[in-house]
């Protein structure tokens, strides 16, 4: 097959927002900017060492119809939920949480000071696929395989470089590829993509050079990249970014608040779920 470079063609910066007990956060998926890169929903970044900004976390609320990936760079949560599960997401750990046919669960700081950061990405779940039992996988820093070939290291979450070296959690619906890359100045990053996936590359730090065309992503900045079998970055300087790929579901999605489904019918099914 012949490689076809994909090219930088938007950058978003993202819409700051609020969610849960008013903790603050950049919304970069889900807003009015980019409201949708099928199949993921939306990204959150969260960062900050003032506690009024977090301390709040995010109470009890329910989920239905996709999953939701927190990944913790600095900070401590703890995660109860409805099924009886409980625990605390640690710096370099991540919850792959399935709601499937739905749950209720809340994360609430595990701190009263000092810096939190992180990401929470939604990614759809296939409309026959929309009430599967829920479930969770948990990994911390450590069970995070890493791919350390060229002199760089990916915390490779899911799916499979061009190492063939897997990811630690078993996504199973939609399979997509998520890593967290960091880069010297002056390395680069090539991986291969499907032609048909959305993809794109968010800059934690640092900054990302484009050659197709010559284009740079600044930290705090989402990139899409199309039209092509091949994403290739190079570091401008000592760079970390998080890198998502997947094929779109290409279903209709009807969504309100917490709950993510295929028709208003079973939108207003979970509503009325909820409220029992």
């Amino acid at each position: 097959m012949q490689t076809k470079i994909r090219q930088l063609i938007r950058t978003i910066s993202g819409i700051e927002s609020s969610d849960g007990d008013g903790v603050k956060l950049t919304r970069v998926i889900g807003s009015h900017e980019l409201p949708l890169l099928d199949p993921f929903l939306m990204l959150d970044a969260f960062r900050s060492d003032n506690a009024n900004d977090y301390i709040g976390g995010f109470p009890s609320h329910p989920h239905r119809g996709f999953e939701a990936v927190t990944y913790l760079l600095a900070g401590r949560l703890r995660h109860k939920d409805s099924e009886g599960h409980e625990g605390v997401i640690e710096p370099g750990g991540v919850q792959w949480m399935t709601a499937g046919s739905g749950i209720v669960h809340s994360e609430m700081p595990e701190q009263k000071n000092g810096l939190l950061h992180g990401f929470q990405l939604w990614i759809n779940l296939p409309a026959e696929d929309k009430f599967t039992p829920p479930r969770y996988q948990e990994f911390s820093s450590d069970d995070i395989v890493l791919d350390e070939s060229d002199n760089r290291t990916i915390r490779v979450i899911a799916g499979k470089t061009d190492q063939n070296i897997a990811g630690t959690v078993q996504a199973e619906f939609v399979q997509p590829m998520l890593f967290d890359v960091s880069l010297s100045q002056g390395q680069a990053f090539r991986q291969a993509v499907s032609e048909f996936d959305n993809t794109f590359i968010y800059v934690i730090e640092g900054e990302l050079a484009f050659t197709n065309p010559v284009g740079a992503l600044q930290a705090n900045q989402l990139g899409i990249v199309v039209e092509g079998n091949v994403v290739e970055v190079m570091a401008k300087d000592d760079v970390r970014f998080l890198f998502a790929s997947a094929q779109p579901l290409n279903e209709p999605i009807a969504r309100g608040g917490p709950f993510v489904m295929t028709t208003q019918q079973q939108l207003q099914q979970a509503f009325r779920d909820y409220a029992r």
